[in-house]
């Protein structure tokens, strides 16, 4: 049996088609082994300077970070749970706890992080004696937050609640209503924008500097930063409780000095840390 004659000009060109074909093998097998950002979800948030700032940190040690914002507080949760972000970071415990109850999420808190005062705000009245029989207050309204919105117009004096209650309070556990408030529920994220509406609203200074409607520092009370019940949390999915590139960029975020004034200046004294 006769073996075929390859010509020095045949073989030289089978060689370079052979390595090109290597090189791009090679290459290609490189591209599929760069690692993919890790991916964080965010409200809307002046916040999201913060985590910008710990996401340039990380990228200089070696963790590639995308920080997405979403403009709701349900995207964020549905992303995590359809693997469209690894973590998220907008939500206290009370919120957490209830969305797993009401979507069968399977979400786990893996540390704390800011804790954002709320209050009431007025761009109508300078104190609560001003409010007239009838005002209109808006508060949030989800489950979690407009209980604490509850709780804050019971601080204030303006209403009272059923003994006992907490943030899970509705309108349903108002007892006394002596000024006749007609409490209506907004989306929380839309409650700055309702202070030209309505006499009296819950608010979050985050989202009121974002609107520009009034002086985040204006209100006429404050709930405290002491219940760490109310810190926001890094979520995820269980199987990524150990996940090495999550733990470091929270410990970039959690030790990062540029963090930490790009949250004075985001937020003065109304936040606290809780780590």
């Amino acid at each position: 049996m006769q073996h075929p004659v390859i010509s020095a000009r045949g073989a030289a060109r089978f060689v370079r088609l052979l390595a090109a074909a290597l090189l791009g093998a090679a290459l290609l097998a490189g591209a599929q082994a760069e690692p993919a950002p890790l991916k964080v979800g965010v409200s809307t948030t002046p916040q999201i300077d913060a985590l910008k700032i710990a996401a340039k940190e990380a990228k200089a040690k070696g963790l590639d970070v995308k920080i997405i914002e979403f403009t709701d507080w349900n995207t964020p949760n549905a992303a995590l749970a359809n693997k469209d972000i690894d973590v998220n970071y907008f939500q206290h415990v009370p919120f957490l706890e209830n969305a797993k109850q009401q979507r069968g999420y399977n979400f786990v808190s893996i540390a704390p992080g800011t804790i954002m005062k709320i209050g009431l705000y007025s761009k109508k009245v300078k104190g609560f004696s001003e409010l007239k029989d009838g005002a209109t207050v808006a508060i949030a309204n989800d489950p979690v937050n407009g209980g604490r919105g509850l709780l804050l117009l019971q601080r204030a004096g303006l209403v009272t609640l059923k003994p006992g209650v907490d943030y899970r309070a509705t309108t349903h556990d108002i007892v006394s209503n002596p000024k006749h408030l007609k409490i209506v529920a907004l989306e929380a994220s839309q409650l700055a924008r309702a202070l030209d509406d309505v006499d009296l609203a819950q608010g979050y200074p985050s989202f009121i500097k974002l609107a520009g409607t009034t002086d985040p520092n204006s209100a006429l009370l404050f709930d405290g930063t002491e219940n760490k019940n109310y810190a926001l949390q890094w979520v995820v999915r269980p199987e990524s409780v150990n996940d090495a590139r999550i733990r470091k960029f929270i410990a970039i975020y959690q030790q990062s000095p540029a963090v930490r004034k790009a949250l004075d200046n985001a937020f003065g004294s109304l936040y606290a840390i809780a780590w």
